[in-house]
Formats: structure tokens, C-alpha cells, sequence
């Protein structure tokens, strides 16, 4: 193991626990009692004392310790003295006597409840086929839960061998990290159940679940045996997963040029989960909708996504579990490279997706929050490991996979696995950090690689490109960088200020150039353009040609024109780009809206569903920022702009139509049902979903979500309680989900307040955020469900995940109309700081200041520019 650094030196040294005694081993028995919610347990942990200690030191919350003793080598057991310093969630052992340095082994017996807060050792609830309700035991321990199922060394640093032994009642299943090795019998019924050893790993990664569950039969990837474990009855749902795992863990094995560290793969379907998954190893667990699934009753996007979570945790296994950062300030090392790898996965797995693409709207999320001045950088320091869970977030996970991916396309995909390859066989089984990530890949390429990704890495923000034709009509184009904004900061800003900025560009016709762009300006030379250089004819370049690099791009605007006429010569993530860059630069006041709408139109017969994704989320941000007087002028905008697109596909496929153009037809659906309120999308929405419903043709899985949101926005109380019952009664786990978050899309404002009284007592809790966030977003009942959020708050605190909250109050920064509601949602929250993700909380009301200011604006510039607009339009 090579360490950059002490552990003791860094900022979390004041929280962490002594180093004078470190676990080698874990063998804990478990005997969960899903009757009454409980458990008991036993431990014993061998472990090393580095140095004379008269304590020790490890975690455990919730939990009640019956009994504890310590053995050294070759001597008799001795009491331990045990308190518990609930307010650090320590555990603290005295002996009689000091224990000398060498090997030790400490047995504890203790006890705790089976909790419904969705972490630690608790429970979950189902309902089966005769209407009966049943309990599940699980897990859910990243970041620091592990303590509130057994006294351990909770920190991700403590790696140890696990041994798990769980006694079952009869009836049940138990599954853990490690393979089943031994059953037998225990007196008054039930059985004890052996897994084998783990390798060393963190406590965090450990796992068992126990309840009336199901495993399908293994399909075997490279000599593995892969397992989708469900409650019964959905068997049907599990090929697809089993599929897309055999895919991602093959791909892995090849890709790492490491073998699979573990001997089994489960992927466990948890009803109740706060999380998307879990990397435990071995044993992963994932809510039932990213893991169960119908394929013929499911849109491509939502297979994607499946696949995207499946592969995610999958790569965990080598990047995380086998490789494990040192401290949570490093998390971003396991969830940024795993996002990474997803993607490469997945287009791998199904090409014909276009996963870099559609990655283009998740990289665009984390620009929008990175924009901001209470942006972070995407490492930083962490102290008491409770301010790890700000980190798993937007600029966790997509800067840094974006950031990763610019780097992997400025090296060459060679020259950069081999500098991954190189940092997890020198680490394997052992922690690092950022730095040792660096020195491999700069090793293995030959570039300043640390140089590069520490201006990324250690500061917030990115960089606005801008691009300008030279004088002289050489063939050359200057570019400079500067911070990009949505508006004026002052020194407490995040932002950084300069970057070393890869950039890829290429000629329109000609050849590819690549600069690292260190300082604020450079002349770039891009050869070989279409047609003779000269000042009259100046090169059409593409800055961040390809579409990798995580970086906004302003042309000058004649440079502008000349590739907004050029559009169906670029590819489709540099159009994407183009939209987006023009979107950004209008919501920060940079551009006019003219500019975005003159592009949009622009576009045409363009068929790609996240180029028109970039227009259709930006009329939907204007539906909620314009005033009443200028709704229908936009709707009229948006019809006469989708309308042509959405008649050309019609709402039935052709026999060879490509999966993205399906996805496509349910978007444009969406946004003329909704923004564009076209009465003829609604009306026929609502004779297909009524006819489905009765048993007749069901509905094109990639229209369904668009359909039932448009027979919501358009409805009444008899639509409601169809949607209801569809969500109460789903066929599959996604139409649950699409027939729930539906219910928050009626216009009666009597309606909104029974999804919310819903989301409050009825929904898992879950689910429940987003409910409540969708709920947040409806432009004409936003305010009313902002004022029923503020009167429940604190029951909904005590009932929702802590981690979720954050999520479910995100759509406060769409109800920008009224500044004096804005100020009231800011001075709340501001007195009520959320347990979990409080710096989240201040990136969302930064954007609500930046969203009414954007709706202020509006007001002279809207009405004209969309009335140019359908002028446009009407003129074709």
C-alpha cells in the first residue's frame, strides 16, 4: 500500500478513531426477529494493538452491549468495561489492565431494533398475493451505518476479512456478501446460515438481508454465478437484469484486466430503499424499479437506466470495494469513475443507445449547479464523516465522471485504462487517494495529468470558451477563458478562475487540432477547413469538437451563424452542445432569448431526442418563469416549433424505427401536451390510455409515461382516480412509479392536495420525496403545495430519509414568479436547516434568486421574442 499522506495529518484527523488497535476480522452472528423488529448479535473481532493502550475505541450507535471481553495471544478472556458515547456514536472499552502490542481478540454480545429510517440494520415491508403484509431485514450502511448494526471500526480505512453468520426463522431466506458455505437446524425451528470470508473490505460494504424472498436461478458470467433476488410473485421481471449483469461484469473483468474479486453476484430488489443502490460486495442491493423490469412494458430510457444502475454498481466491485478511498473527502474516486464506467458499459452493451449522448443532459445538470457561486469543488474537506453525505450529489457524480471522460478523450482510451489498470493492481485490497489516481494515469500516458485534473478537482466552477475569428485570415482562431456564471458573485464565491482546459477542436471539412488551454488566452490552429483561407472566408470551427469537454463555449456571432447553418454537419453531442451553451448563456443574461429560440427553430428535421430535450426542458423552465398574459403566446410557440416534428413520426412506429426516435416521439408528446396545451395531443392521449385501461391495445411503453402526465395535465377528478388506481394495482415497478409521480400533474388545486396528503401518509417513504418534488414543480400549484410542505415540515422530517430531502425541496427554484413567495421559501429554509445535504439546499436557493431575476427579464423580452418566433414559424 503506498500512502501520499498520514491519515493522522488530514482534516479529519479530530474525528476519526485511534489508530492504536486495528481490525484484521470480523465473525458476527446476527439473529434478526422480524416479528418484533429486533436483533441480537455477536462479535468477535481479531485485531492488531500497535501500541500500549489502556482503551478501546470503535462505533456503534442504537445498539445496547450485554457483554464484552478481550483475549490477547494465547491468554484467557478478560472483561471489558463498556460506555457508550452516544453523542459520537463511540464505543469505549476499558480492560483491567493495558493491553500490550500484538494480536488481540474482542467478543461483544449486543442487541438493537430493526429500524424504519431506511439505513443501518432495518426493515422493509411488502405486500404478497393474498393481500398479506411481510417483513424484510436489510441493510443500507454508506456512508457510516454499519455501527447501528454491530459494534465496528466504521471508517472506510479499517478494512478487515467479514465472516456473517445469520440465524433465520423457518420460512425465510438469508443472503450476505459472501457465498452460503453451511445450514443447519436451530432448536424451536429455523436455521443458522454460514457465508464464506470477504476480502478485506470496509465495513460500509458489508451486507444481509433476511425475509421471505426468492432467488432466481444463476446464469454464469466467466465462472460467477449472478443472482436476482425479489419478493415471489415477480420471477417474470428478473432476464433483463440478469442480462445487462452478465454484460457488465464480463465487460469489467476485460476492461480492469482484474478478475472479479468476489465469488457470487446478487443483485437484491429492496421494497423500501433510500438510495438508487448499493455496491455492497458480493450482495447488491437496489430499489425494485432500477432493478425489475418488463422489458415489453418498458421505454428504452427506462431500460437504460437499468442498465446504467446495474453497471454502476458492478464496476463498484473493483472501483470502490477491491480499491476503497482513504476518507469520504475522496468518495468522489469511487462514484465519479463508476459513473464513468456505466457509460463505457452500457455503450458497449446496446450502441445503438447513443449513452455519451443522452450522458449529455446529466453533464449539463452538474454545469447548472456548478454555475453557481455555493458550487463546491469536487473534492474538499471532510471532518466528521456526517458532511460526506453533501457529497453524493450532481458534482460527485456527473462533473466528475464529465471530467474523467474529458480527460480519457484528451489521452486516448488506451493510454488512460492503462493508467487505471496501473492504479488498482499497485492498490488492490487497500485505500488511496486522489493524488495516487493521478500519478498512475501520468505515469501510464506521459502527461501532466495531475496538473490538469487539480485545477477540476480543487476548485469549483468550469470555464466559458470563448471563440473569435483571427485577424488576417490565417486559418486561426483565438480563444480565451474566463469563469462562466449565472450571475455576479462576490469573494465567497466557489467558482475558480482558471482551468487547464483540454480542448479538442476541429475545422468544418478538415482536420482536428488539440490544445490544453493553461492561460487565459491562445491562438488555436485548426487545419484544413472547407474551402481557401482567407479574411473573407474565416474557418467554421468546432471548439470542443466531439462533445467530451466540461466547459461552455461562446462563439462570436458571425462564427455562430456560420455553424447554426452548419448544424446537420455536426455531430450530435456538438449540436446538443451548441443548444445548451446558447440556453445558458440566456438564462445568465449573456445572450438574448431571441438567440436560443433563432436556434431552436434552427434545428428542423433534427431526430435526436436529447438535441430537442436541450429545447423542450428550456420552454418548460419558461412555462414557469413567464407571467399569466404571456402563458398562451408560448403554448402557440410551442405547438407551431414541436408540432411539425411530433406530425412527422405520428404516434405509431415504424417496423424499423431506431429505439432514440421512440424516445423522441414520447418527449415531443409530453412537451405539446403540457407547454403547448394542444387539445388534439390531450384528447387522443386520453382515448389511448382509457382504451388501454379497458383492456384493449395497451400503450407503446416509450409513450406511456408522456401519456398518462398528458391525461393528468388535462384532467379531472374521475382521471385522478384512474391514475390512482393504476399506481395502487402497477403490473410492473415502473408503471408504479409513472402512474404516482402523474398524480402531481392535475391543475385542480383540490387534487394537488390529495397527492400531497398522499405523499404524506399513504406513499413509501421512498417515494414520497419525489411526489412532493413533482408536486413543488406544477407551475399553477406549486405555492399551494410549498404552503402544505411548510405546515407538515416536521412531520415530514421525521417520516422522509434524511439524505432525500434535499432532493424533494430542489423544485423550489422553479417557483420564481413571485419574488415575495421567494423571499418567504429562502427565510424558511434559512430557519429550518434540512438534517442532511444543507450545502445542496443553498445551490437550490441560489438558483431560485437567479430564476426570478431570469422571470423579471422576461417580462419585456418574452412576449416579442416568441411573437417573432411563430412569425418564423408561420413563414415556412
Amino acid at each position: 500500500m503506498t500512502e501520499t499522506t498520514s491519515p493522522r495529518a488530514d482534516a479529519s484527523a479530530a474525528h476519526r478513531l485511534p489508530y492504536t488497535v486495528e481490525p484484521r476480522r470480523y465473525d458476527l452472528r446476527l439473529a434478526p426477529n422480524l416479528d418484533d423488529a429486533t436483533f441480537a448479535g455477536e462479535v468477535r473481532i481479531d485485531a492488531v494493538v500497535a501500541e500500549p493502550t489502556g482503551e478501546i475505541v470503535l462505533h456503534a450507535a442504537d445498539l445496547t452491549i450485554d457483554a464484552a471481553d478481550v483475549s490477547e495471544a494465547g491468554g484467557a478472556p478478560r472483561d471489558l468495561s463498556a460506555t457508550l458515547d452516544e453523542a459520537h456514536e463511540r464505543l469505549i472499552l476499558t480492560p483491567t489492565a493495558a493491553l500490550a502490542p500484538g494480536p488481540v481478540t474482542i467478543t461483544l454480545r449486543f442487541a438493537g431494533t430493526l429500524n424504519d429510517q431506511l439505513r443501518g440494520f432495518y426493515r422493509s415491508e411488502f405486500t404478497d398475493g393474498d393481500g398479506t403484509t411481510r417483513t424484510i431485514a436489510t441493510t443500507q450502511f454508506e456512508a457510516t451505518d454499519a455501527r447501528r448494526a454491530f459494534p465496528c471500526f466504521d471508517e472506510p480505512d479499517r478494512k478487515a476479512v467479514f465472516g456473517v453468520t445469520l440465524d433465520v426463522s423457518a420460512g425465510h431466506e438469508a443472503f450476505s456478501n459472501g457465498a452460503e458455505i453451511d445450514r443447519s437446524p436451530l432448536p424451536g425451528g429455523g436455521r443458522r446460515v454460514r457465508f464464506a470470508d470477504t476480502i478485506p473490505m470496509s465495513t460500509y460494504l458489508v451486507a444481509f438481508v433476511v425475509g421471505p424472498l426468492v432467488a432466481s436461478a444463476p446464469v454464469d458470467a466467466g465462472g460467477t454465478p449472478i443472482r436476482v433476488i425479489h419478493v415471489p410473485g415477480k420471477e417474470h421481471l428478473t432476464a433483463f437484469s440478469l442480462e445487462a449483469a452478465v454484460h457488465a461484469l464480463e465487460f469489467f473483468s476485460d476492461w480492469f484486466g482484474i478478475p472479479y474479486p468476489a465469488e457470487k453476484l446478487d443483485l437484491v430488489a429492496i421494497p423500501d430503499f433510500a438510495f438508487g443502490a448499493m455496491e455492497n460486495l458480493g450482495c447488491v442491493t437496489f430499489r425494485e424499479a432500477l432493478l425489475l423490469v418488463d422489458p415489453a412494458r418498458a421505454s428504452r430510457l427506462e431500460l437504460e437506466r437499468i442498465a446504467d444502475v446495474i453497471s454502476h454498481e458492478i464496476a463498484h466491485m473493483w472501483f470502490g470495494d477491491l480499491v476503497t478511498m482513504k476518507w469520504w473527502n475522496g468518495i468522489w474516486l469511487n462514484e465519479a469513475f463508476a459513473t464513468l464506467m456505466e457509460l463505457l458499459c452500457v455503450d458497449h452493451y446496446r450502441p445503438e443507445w447513443q449513452r455519451w449522448v443522452s450522458f449529455g443532459m446529466e453533464r449539463d445538470a452538474a454545469m447548472a449547479t456548478d454555475a453557481l457561486h455555493s458550487t463546491r469543488p469536487v473534492e474538499y474537506p471532510v471532518g466528521p464523516p456526517e458532511e460526506a453525505q453533501g457529497m453524493f450529489d450532481v458534482l460527485t457524480y456527473q462533473k466528475g465522471a464529465s471530467v474523467l471522460r474529458m480527460l480519457e478523450r484528451f489521452l486516448g482510451p488506451e493510454r488512460f485504462r492503462d493508467g487505471i489498470r496501473r492504479y488498482l493492481e499497485r492498490h488492490r485490497l487497500a485505500n488511496t487517494e486522489t493524488q495516487d489516481l493521478w500519478n498512475a494515469i501520468e505515469e501510464a500516458s506521459g502527461e501532466p495529468v495531475g496538473e490538469i485534473m487539480t485545477t477540476w478537482i480543487d476548485q469549483g466552477g468550469f470555464p466559458l470558451v470563448s471563440v473569435t475569428d483571427a485577424d488576417g485570415g490565417t486559418g486561426q482562431v483565438a480563444i480565451a477563458q474566463e469563469p462562466f456564471f449565472y450571475a455576479p458573485g462576490d469573494a465567497t464565491s466557489a467558482i475558480g478562475s482558471r482551468w487547464a482546459v483540454p480542448v479538442m477542436a476541429r475545422a468544418l471539412g478538415g482536420a482536428h487540432a488539440r490544445l490544453l488551454l493553461r492561460e487565459q488566452t491562445a491562438t488555436l490552429d485548426v487545419p484544413g477547413g472547407a474551402g481557401p483561407v482567407d479574411a473573407a472566408r474565416p474557418p467554421t470551427v468546432v471548439v470542443n469538437a466531439g462533445g467530451a469537454g466540461y466547459f461552455r463555449v461562446r462563439y462570436s456571432p458571425a462564427h455562430l451563424r456560420r455553424l447554426a447553418a452548419a448544424l446537420g454537419t455536426l455531430e450530435a453531442l456538438e449540436r446538443f452542445n451548441l443548444v445548451g451553451d446558447t440556453w445558458a448563456a440566456v438564462v445568465a443574461g449573456r445572450a438574448p432569448l431571441d438567440d436560443f429560440l433563432t436556434l431552436a427553430e434552427a434545428l428542423g428535421a433534427e431526430g435526436d431526442p436529447d438535441v430537442w430535450a436541450q429545447v423542450t426542458g428550456a420552454l418548460s423552465f419558461l412555462d414557469h418563469a413567464v407571467d399569466d398574459d404571456v402563458r398562451p403566446l408560448l403554448a402557440r410557440y410551442a405547438r407551431a416549433l414541436l408540432g411539425p416534428a411530433f406530425a412527422r413520426l405520428g404516434w405509431e412506429p415504424s417496423e424499423d424505427e431506431e429505439e432514440r426516435t421512440k424516445t423522441l416521439r414520447g418527449q415531443l408528446l409530453g412537451a405539446l401536451g403540457t407547454v403547448g396545451q394542444d387539445d388534439e395531443v390531450r384528447a387522443e392521449a386520453l382515448r389511448r390510455h382509457r382504451e388501454a385501461r379497458a383492456g384493449g391495445r395497451p400503450l407503446d411503453p416509450n409513450l406511456a409515461s408522456s401519456v398518462v402526465t398528458v391525461v393528468a395535465a388535462g384532467g379531472g377528478p374521475d382521471e385522478f382516480a384512474v391514475l390512482y388506481e393504476g399506481y395502487r394495482n402497477p403490473a410492473t415497478p415502473q408503471d408504479e412509479m409513472r402512474y404516482l409521480l402523474a398524480l402531481a400533474w392535475f391543475g385542480d388545486p383540490a387534487l394537488a392536495a390529495r397527492a400531497f396528503e398522499l405523499a404524506r401518509t399513504e406513499v413509501r417513504t421512498q417515494n414520497a420525496p419525489f411526489l412532493i418534488a413533482t408536486l413543488l414543480a406544477h407551475r399553477d400549484n406549486g405555492a399551494g403545495t410549498w404552503g402544505r410542505l411548510r405546515d407538515a415540515w416536521d412531520e415530514l422530517l421525521d417520516r422522509i430519509p434524511a439524505n432525500i430531502v434535499p432532493r424533494m425541496l430542489d423544485s423550489v427554484k422553479l417557483l420564481c414568479r413571485n419574488a415575495a413567495l421567494s423571499a418567504e421559501i429562502r427565510e424558511f429554509l434559512d430557519a429550518h436547516p434540512v438534517p442532511s445535504g444543507q450545502r445542496t439546499l443553498q445551490q437550490t436557493l441560489e438558483r431560485l434568486a437567479i430564476n426570478v431575476a431570469f422571470a423579471g427579464r422576461l417580462r419585456t423580452t418574452a412576449a416579442p421574442a416568441l411573437s417573432a418566433g411563430i412569425e418564423r414559424l408561420g413563414a415556412r
